[in-house]
């Protein structure tokens, strides 16, 4: 084997091994469409179907603790399985700040700063423990127990500062997306130009992203009357289920291309 080949192996050994894909533009596009199907989704179940948030939260949690048991026994990421956990764990994320504000009262500015705070422990104990905070690096349990728990509290404070930032200001649903998509832009500008520490930039964007879906979701669903485009909950959940499955079968066939790719070069 030339050393070509062994480099461009391993440089796919250690791709393979890593539990979480890389930041790639799909990658971004499937986060938002799961953000906003964990807005839209979890809406549909407590309201339509009339399970309540109580009853929402628990059916949900319970799937989500099953789908990481599969995730975490992985030995490689896996696009089916890994993105069925981030569409759960949106609406998890989701149910637990409307939890809080609905059933217990806690207002947003409060869920917002303990939510941040509890974000900020993760990522210190995560640092701490692992001396790095890079998703590139995901390979072993433990760092992807701190992954997990930082992915939920990003969705449970990006609610909780979307729900405060649009109840605040009155935006409506039009101009909440296009805030969060502008100051999305702003952080990929300030990482392209002004050399903003990569693994901060996506962790940042990676918040920005649940707020983003959360408008977008409430902007497709809602009536005309309210500011919508009165597709309601089910309309949204099923297209954007259905454009989450389309890229999912896309990116777990160029997988299996890449896998059977290295295998070749092994051989």
């Amino acid at each position: 084997m030339s050393d070509l080949t062994a480099t461009r192996a391993d440089r796919r050994v250690s791709t393979g091994l890593n539990k979480v894909p890389d930041p790639t533009a799909i990658f971004w596009i499937i986060k938002i469409l799961a953000t906003t199907v964990g807005e839209t989704f979890a809406d549909f179940l407590a309201t339509n179907l009339n399970l309540g948030l109580t009853n929402t939260t628990i059916v949900m949690g319970a799937l989500l603790a099953i789908v990481l048991v599969f995730q975490f026994r992985a030995i490689r990421y896996v696009p089916g399985i890994y993105w069925l956990a981030v569409v759960l764990i949106s609406i998890v994320g989701t149910l637990i700040t409307d939890n809080l504000t609905d059933n217990f009262g806690i207002p947003l500015g409060t869920t917002t700063i303990v939510f941040a705070i509890a974000l900020a422990v993760v990522f210190a104990a995560w640092y701490a423990s692992e001396r790095t905070l890079s998703i590139h690096s995901i390979t072993t349990r433990r760092r992807e127990g701190f992954y997990w728990l930082a992915i939920l509290f990003t969705f449970a404070l990006g609610t909780a500062a979307g729900d405060l930032i649009a109840e605040g200001l009155n935006l409506g649903y039009f101009v909440s997306v296009l805030l969060f998509a502008a100051a999305i832009a702003l952080v990929g500008l300030a990482y392209r130009f002004a050399n903003l520490n990569a693994i901060l930039a996506f962790w940042v964007a990676y918040i920005l992203t649940r707020p983003l879906g959360a408008s977008l979701g409430d902007f497709l669903s809602q009536p005309v009357a309210d500011g919508g485009l009165g597709l309601g909950t089910v309309g949204t959940s099923a297209i954007f289920l259905s454009a989450i499955l389309a890229l999912i079968i896309s990116l777990t066939v160029r997988q299996r291309k890449e896998l059977a790719s290295w295998q070749a070069d092994l051989a």
